[in-house]
C-alpha cells in the first residue's frame, strides 16, 4: 500500500512542489529581517530618489523578498494542476509550520546561555565588546516580528493569488498561462508587499508610514520585475512535469484542478 503511494506521481508532484513551497516561505521568513541595499551588494552607489517628505527611494529589499519569487511560482504551478483546494492546503500547512518554527525560536531567546559560549564570543570582529547573546536575541526579535506580520499577509495574499488565479483561468481557458500566473501575482503581490512592512515595521516596529511606503515600493517593484522575468521558468516548470504525469493524466489533473 505505501509503496504505491510513493509511486503515485500525483503524489510525488504535490510533495516534492510542497517541499519546495514550504522550505523557501520558512526560510524566507526568517532571512526576512534583514534589509539590505540591492545598489550596494551589486557594487553601485544608491540612487536616493526625492520621495514623500525627507525620504528617499533606494532599492532596499528584505532579505526575504528574494525567495518569495520561488514561492510565487511554486503556488501558481499547484493551482494549475492540483486547484484552490491545494493551494489553500499546502498554504495552511505552511502557516502551521511557520507558527511552530516562530514558537521553537521564542523558545530559544528564553534558553540561559551557557557561560562558555558568552566568553568564547565575547570579542567582536574588531576588537570591541561584543554579547553574543544579546546579538542572538535581537536578530530573532526581529525575525519574529517578520514572521508574524508574513503569516498575516501571506494568508491574505495567497487567497487572493488564488481567486485571481482561478477567475483568469476561466477567462484564458488552458493556454495562456503567463497571463494568469503573472496576474494572480500581481494583484496578490501589491497586497502582501505592503501589509507585511506594516505590521511588522509600523504597527510593530519603529518605522514610519513613509519609510513602509518607500519600502514596499521598492519590493513590489522587485516582485513585478521577478514576475515577468520568470515567466520562462514557468513554462520550463510545465514542460518538465507534463513530461513526467504524461500527456493523459496532465490534462486530466489540469482539467480537475480548474474545475475545483
Amino acid at each position: 500500500m505505501s509503496e504505491g503511494i510513493l509511486k503515485n506521481k500525483e503524489n510525488n508532484l504535490f510533495i516534492i512542489l510542497s517541499g519546495i513551497f514550504i522550505t523557501n516561505a520558512l526560510v524566507a521568513e526568517i532571512i526576512g529581517g534583514k534589509i539590505f541595499s540591492v545598489e550596494k551588494s551589486l557594487g553601485f552607489t544608491p540612487f536616493d530618489i526625492p520621495l514623500m517628505g525627507n525620504n528617499v527611494l533606494q532599492f532596499n529589499l528584505t532579505a526575504g523578498v528574494v525567495l518569495w519569487p520561488v514561492v510565487f511560482i511554486t503556488t501558481d504551478i499547484i493551482n494549475e494542476y492540483f486547484g484552490k483546494r491545494g493551494v489553500r492546503k499546502i498554504t495552511f500547512i505552511t502557516v502551521g509550520l511557520i507558527a511552530y518554527a516562530f514558537f521553537v525560536l521564542y523558545l530559544a531567546m528564553k534558553l540561559a546561555p551557557a557561560d562558555f559560549w558568552l566568553e568564547v564570543n565575547a570579542e567582536g570582529q574588531h576588537g570591541e565588546v561584543f554579547d553574543i547573546n544579546y546579538a542572538f536575541q535581537r536578530v530573532l526579535t526581529q525575525g519574529l516580528n517578520i514572521i508574524f506580520a508574513s503569516l498575516v499577509a501571506f494568508l491574505i495574499g495567497q487567497l487572493v493569488d488564488v481567486i485571481v488565479f482561478q477567475r483568469l483561468r476561466k477567462i484564458t481557458g488552458k493556454g495562456n498561462i503567463w497571463l494568469r500566473a503573472t496576474g494572480s501575482t500581481l494583484v496578490s503581490q501589491l497586497i502582501d508587499s505592503f501589509v507585511v512592512l506594516i505590521v511588522a515595521f509600523y504597527i510593530l516596529g519603529p518605522w514610519s508610514l513613509e519609510q513602509v511606503a518607500a519600502v514596499g515600493l521598492t519590493n513590489y517593484i522587485y516582485k513585478f520585475l521577478i514576475a515577468i522575468g520568470l515567466t520562462p521558468l514557468l513554462y520550463v516548470a510545465h514542460w518538465l512535469i507534463d513530461n513526467y504525469l504524461g500527456k493523459e493524466l496532465s490534462d486530466q489533473m489540469t482539467k480537475s484542478a480548474a474545475a475545483h
